[in-house]
């Protein structure tokens, strides 16, 4: 599938400040009342919870880097580990892992821009500042704060494609590579069939021009992050493996109309600019060692052979399925755990 049949143009895609202002304005009375109202007119921050509650042991801060503000949390001694979230989710997706992480190693676990409590940066030219290049040197810069300019990167979905963009824009300082349920962005974009385009709707329905998505996602926040964490509805309960708590957060954190928008522009650069940067760079390989991890009930497990497209991608190359579906830090967290520590250790 060529890239001009995946996205509109720029042109198409954009809207006014004046126009999104007002879209923005019209979710906020939907989902967000006054808090939100009075935080789109520049008035007030929201009041929000770092939730450190959940990492004990861990400190919160705000790392300020060249294009964003990072929301962390940080803990533990010994070989610094980063670990990267995906979608629609933040932080708090390690919960499980990190305090268990942090016995072991210095661990560090960000929000990306645009996500959580981190800063919601302007679109930029051709979506760029959601590219996973900018993403990357988010990190890059995070890490230099706390005083590692080397370290290990696990990174679950988007985090993932963060922590592949690390790996080749930054390989001299990342040591080891973890992705949990994923394969790269081009393969995905250039292997599109029925299969794929069902399993991966999403993909395709965020990509679409603003203010499209934004507004269908925003009439029921709730209920769009239920069905993409959990699809089946009939219950109404949250899962054990997610738990009230976390999925309260998620739900706290993407009731933002920035994070929503922001959401949709990390998909938007991920079908334009990052696939030009993919294709610049479809003849380097990862250096550093790469671990894979993915769901054999999920899509990424049906639709592809995994460890084959990886090792088309990176030089030393190791994993396999684990018995959960694509949140495998939180659906099977001793197993992932498990697997993490014998890749991370040295």
């Amino acid at each position: 599938m060529s890239n001009s049949n995946l996205l509109e143009s720029e042109a198409q895609d954009g809207i006014s400040t004046s126009d999104r202002r007002a879209f923005l304005k019209g979710v906020a009375r939907v989902i967000g009342g006054a808090a939100v109202a009075s935080l789109l007119e520049g008035q007030a921050e929201p009041s929000v919870s770092i939730s450190t509650r959940m990492f004990e042991g861990f400190n919160a801060s705000k790392v300020q880097t060249t294009g964003a503000t990072i929301n962390v949390v940080s803990g533990g001694r010994g070989s610094p580990v980063l670990l990267l979230h995906g979608n629609p989710q933040t932080h708090v997706m390690w919960h499980r892992i990190a305090p268990q992480l942090a016995k072991e190693f210095t661990v560090v676990v960000a929000d990306l821009r645009g996500y959580g409590d981190s800063s919601k940066p302007p679109d930029g030219e051709n979506h760029s500042n959601y590219s996973k290049r900018s993403m990357a040197l988010d990190q890059i810069e995070v890490m230099h704060h706390f005083g590692f300019e080397k370290f290990a990167v696990v990174g679950h979905d988007r985090g993932g494609r963060v922590g592949h963009r690390l790996a080749l824009d930054h390989s001299d300082r990342i040591t080891k590579l973890a992705v949990l349920d994923i394969v790269p962005t081009h393969t995905l974009l250039h292997n599109v069939n029925t299969e794929i385009a069902t399993a991966f709707y999403h993909w395709f329905f965020l990509v679409q021009p603003s203010p499209f998505p934004e507004t269908l996602i925003a009439d029921n926040v709730e209920f769009y992050l239920r069905y993409m964490m959990f699809r089946d509805m009939s219950s109404g309960k949250i899962p054990s493996w997610m738990g009230e708590e976390a999925f309260a957060e998620y739900l706290r954190c993407f009731s933002d109309p920035r994070a929503i928008h922001a959401n949709c522009e990390d998909y938007r650069a991920g079908a334009s600019i990052d696939i030009k940067h993919d294709e610049e760079d479809l003849n380097r390989k990862i250096i550093c060692p790469l671990l894979v991890l993915w769901g054999e009930r999920g899509g990424v497990h049906r639709l592809f052979d995994v460890l084959a497209v990886w090792r088309e991608r990176a030089a030393q190359v190791s994993g396999k399925p684990l018995p959960g579906r694509h949140f495998l830090p939180e659906e099977i967290p001793d197993e992932t755990l498990t697997e993490l520590l014998a890749f991370l250790k040295p």
